[in-house]
């Protein structure tokens, strides 16, 4: 198969993915990048599902050291591998986004691979990216942190984070993929680098490869807090019933969800069900509020006290830690939106991949 042909049919079969991989200017030349032509035909039809390596033995009955190489692409962060007691182990290939785009940048090393990676995942957001991950449903949701709302009645259950943190069955941390990105191409802010949450089956494999390293349940709160003292959104995949990873993002032009809520499209990011208020008897208008405000949302001009624009207020709460006057607090929005559960988002993201096939 000529080498063109070869990584235009692995894009369309990584489109087939719930996080498929958009189509843009970079698209292919992160697919040579990231898969050698040999690892590129393997992944050509290699399953999204869990497969035992029995199966994919029958699946791939011409290639010799099949388990080697499939090892080899799990070493380099594109396939997933799981083995319990007394089992087989299977594989599966990982997605583009929230997957092996990611992948050489979450052990926060300084490798080839990350080095070629680095500019042309800065180059790839995209309008192109940014409709993929609004495709349906969006992808994450911004996770309110403020003292106002501990202990307090109005958090809505999905919105606990303590509680999901708690029920983990592992926990781990690994390097903040866009900061990261930066650091290598002598860019970048100087907020914490290694702060990027993650839970469960997927970050025990990360750890194990070395993409991660394992925390408990109180190094999992310090860091939390840390972010929130720093100024950064907690930014959570968008399920009701899981939370499989949590971003800490900054506002200084790294962060990839930020930056294109701010330029392309809001879409990519649910803000919370909570917006920022101001007592105007409490507020001295020194400007704090505004400073921390991600999103541009507060602006503190001649009047009486600052002033919250709701429709581009995320509801993150970055702004109330630093009013010392508690002018800002953050108060339930008139209209609720409840996230989906896994397998409804599933099925939104799949059902807008239908609709868009269909109109090509």
């Amino acid at each position: 198969m000529e080498t063109n042909e070869l990584y235009l049919k692995l894009f369309e079969h990584l489109n087939e993915f719930i996080l498929g991989l958009p189509q843009g200017p970079t698209a292919i030349q992160i697919l040579k990048v990231v898969f050698p032509p040999e690892e590129a035909e393997i992944a050509l039809t290699l399953p999204m599902m869990d497969t035992r390596l029995s199966d994919l033995t029958a699946l791939y009955p011409k290639t010799e050291n099949l388990e080697e190489m499939l090892d080899r692409m799990v070493d380099r962060g594109t396939v997933f591998c799981n083995q319990k007691p007394g089992q087989e182990k299977v594989y599966r290939l990982l997605s583009a986004l929230g997957g092996w785009i990611e992948t050489p940048f979450w052990g926060g090393k300084d490798t080839p691979l990350a080095r070629d990676m680095a500019p042309l995942f800065k180059k790839a957001r995209t309008q192109e990216f940014s409709d993929e991950l609004s495709r349906g449903v969006p992808m994450v949701r911004v996770i309110p942190v403020s003292e106002s709302l501990l202990n307090s009645t109005e958090v809505l259950p999905y919105d606990e984070l303590v509680p999901k943190i708690k029920a983990a069955s592992y926990r781990a941390v690994a390097h903040c993929v866009c900061r990261q990105a930066s650091k290598l191409l002598d860019e970048g802010c100087e907020h914490t680098l290694e702060n990027c949450l993650h839970f469960g089956t997927f970050a025990r494999f990360m750890v194990k490869h070395d993409m991660a390293r394992e925390i408990t349940y109180d190094e999992t709160i310090e860091i939390l807090e840390k972010s929130r003292q720093e100024g950064l959104v907690h930014v959570a995949n968008n399920m009701d019933d899981a939370v499989e990873s949590i971003c800490n993002c900054c506002t200084c032009g790294d962060c990839y969800w930020l930056v294109t809520v701010k330029e392309m499209n809001r879409g990519v990011l649910l803000p919370s069900n909570y917006v920022a208020e101001v007592n105007e008897d409490n507020c001295s208008i020194c400007g704090a509020c505004e400073e921390r405000c991600p999103m541009d949302a507060i602006v503190v001009g001649d009047g009486d006290c600052a002033v919250v624009n709701a429709d581009d207020c995320i509801g993150c709460g970055v702004c109330t830690p630093t009013c010392d006057d508690e002018a800002v607090k953050l108060v339930l929005r008139e209209t609720v939106k409840t996230p989906p559960n896994m397998m409804e988002w599933a099925s939104m993201r799949m059902e807008a991949l239908k609709q868009r096939r269909n109109k090509s």
